[in-house]
């Protein structure tokens, strides 16, 4: 018997249209597979060449296969002190392993650090998870835009945060102080242990003022009213990071995609940005309408002003719809969670250091009717400035910065450091996709540049601005600190902040006596929408201290 005799019994009958579509769906596999092989060829193609061309760092080992050592510093309280550890053992520039084969490149070098800054914009930009989470909360604003629409975005808003601007609005910084103590007030009035949770306050006190002072809105928390802006703010403080969206952010350095996965972070971004912009949307609606009331030639420079100014037609630093909403979106997270956030540690670190919450008194008891003026307020004030600046050293909202590069770069070092080889170098070469960190946290508060009190609160330390450490007159920034940054995204509203901060912190230490609940509380850093205070045992984040009328 031949073979040809029993093919056909040993093989079905099949249609033409069965085969057709058996070599389609083969098609369809073949490309899927050859996709993916390509991707991850180039992937690796990608990691291989960083590694072959880029200065080859010291760093701690790879405890983690997966995560590398990034999880520690994501779970960390504390990051400052992890990087300043390593900065110790391995020098100013070292790498410490990341996710699944990349590493990350720290910077803790001063003239590094400044190189960095100034190209932030153009030769380093957000990993595509830093993009995907900022957008997803604030849209196409001057913190997340590049190039020209940065440029032009932070131009079209500059002079509603120009000294005359923030001079006009600082009255109602101190309409908000007083606000609070009459509130406070009233609550001691009834009170028996003349506890009051503070970091509340402070939270109503800038949702209110920069409602008032940028949109001219009052969001009216300080007198009970309702914001769901503000309920959405405080659902932060109740709903820490989970598992599942820190390892989003982990791994998502190589899979952006893994930032989609439902978790309770990334819906609380949601609700906050739909929250944000039906505030927004209300704001530019009630806006338009009063500009048809204006005179003819009459200019409102406050930030609404000049967002519906832009949106003019034949406006020479134009903005779309989109554009300036998501500008109103980031002044609200902004003005709320930062400036609450200096104020409650501020107020706890007064609690914790009497002697200097008395210096500061005595210096504010020259105002017994009047409050400080604006140029008082800048400039006059020395121990108040020296508060300030320290309460910003130890406790910047921001606790670092994280870049990927997006072109090859050569970065200068102010001291030779060792590389992995064992050999002196004075710059490093990082190849483009790798990933780059400042640590502001480090960078301010390091024995290396402060000192070896560095973790203490001392404000004497900026009385003789000529007297702070060598190496701390080295970092560039305000005032020789990287809270607010440095370079082209240096922070547009510093000086409104520093405003605002003074006025109301010189209202409450005119008026109240602060000190910890009792003898055993402690403050702790918690996990809000930024890092905050909290009294040590409190389950949300709450800050109750001992508040005394005088």
């Amino acid at each position: 018997m031949s073979i040809m005799s029993i093919i056909p019994e040993q093989i079905p009958d099949i249609s033409v249209e069965a085969l057709r579509d058996a070599v389609s769906n083969l098609r369809a596999l073949d490309v899927a597979a050859v996709t993916v092989s390509v991707w991850l060829l180039l992937k690796v193609a990608r990691i291989a060449r960083r590694r072959i061309v880029a200065t080859k760092l010291r760093g701690p080992p790879r405890t983690n296969l997966l995560l590398g050592e990034g999880y520690k510093v994501n779970d960390s309280n504390d990051p400052g002190s992890l990087y300043e550890a390593w900065e110790k053992e391995y020098g100013s520039v070292y790498a410490i392993p990341s996710t699944i084969g990349l590493s990350k490149v720290v910077l803790c070098d001063t003239k590094a650090v400044q190189h960095f800054y100034k190209y932030e914009t153009s030769r380093y930009e957000r990993s595509e998870v830093g993009k995907f989470l900022v957008h997803a909360l604030v849209g196409k604003s001057v913190i997340t835009e590049v190039k020209e629409p940065h440029n032009r975005q932070r131009k079209a808003m500059t002079p509603a945060f120009s000294n005359a601007s923030i001079r006009n609005v600082t009255s109602t910084f101190y309409d908000s102080g007083y606000k609070v103590v009459d509130a406070w007030s009233s609550i001691l009035e009834s009170s028996k242990d003349n506890v009051i949770e503070v970091q509340g306050w402070m939270s109503r006190v800038s949702l209110d003022s920069i409602g008032i002072a940028g949109f001219s809105h009052d969001f009216g928390t300080l007198d009970g009213k309702h914001s769901d802006v503000a309920e959405m703010f405080d659902k932060f403080s109740s709903n820490p990071p989970s598992f599942v969206f820190k390892i989003g952010l982990t791994l998502g350095l190589l899979f952006p995609s893994l930032m989609k996965l439902p978790s309770k972070r990334m819906q609380l971004n949601r609700e906050l940005n739909t929250a944000l912009g039906g505030a927004a949307s209300n704001f530019m609606q009630r806006m338009r309408q009063e500009k048809l009331g204006l005179t003819p030639g009459q200019e409102d420079k406050s930030v609404i002003g000049l967002l519906v100014k832009s949106q003019s037609p034949g406006a020479e630093l134009y903005m779309s719809e989109e554009e300036v909403l998501s500008q109103i979106k980031l002044l609200l997270v902004a003005g709320y969670e930062t400036t609450s956030i200096s104020l409650s540690w501020a107020l706890a670190e007064l609690s914790q250091n009497k002697g200097v919450q008395d210096r500061l008194r005595e210096e504010l008891s020259q105002f017994t009717i009047r409050d400080p003026t604006y140029e008082q307020l800048t400039n006059g004030l020395p121990y108040l400035d020296a508060v300030i600046l320290e309460t910003l050293r130890l406790h910047g909202p921001v606790p670092e910065t994280a870049r990927m590069t997006t072109e090859d770069d050569v970065i200068p070092l102010s001291d030779p450091i060792k590389d992995a080889s064992g050999k002196y170098v004075d710059h490093i070469f990082v190849p483009k996709d790798t990933q780059v960190t400042v640590s502001i946290a480090y960078m301010n508060r390091s024995d290396k540049y402060w000192g070896a009190d560095a973790k203490q609160f001392n404000p004497a330390r900026w009385l003789n601005p000529e007297g702070l450490e060598t190496r701390a007159r080295e970092i560039q920034g305000h005032k020789h600190l990287l809270t607010f940054i440095d370079g082209p995204r240096t922070c547009l509203g510093k000086a409104f902040a520093l405003a605002e901060f003074k006025a109301v912190l010189v209202t409450l230490v005119r008026n109240f006596e602060f000190d910890m609940r009792d003898a055993k509380a402690q403050i702790e850093v918690a996990r809000g929408l930024l890092p905050r205070p909290r009294v040590v045992g409190e389950g949300k984040v709450d800050l109750p201290l001992r508040v005394t009328r005088l």
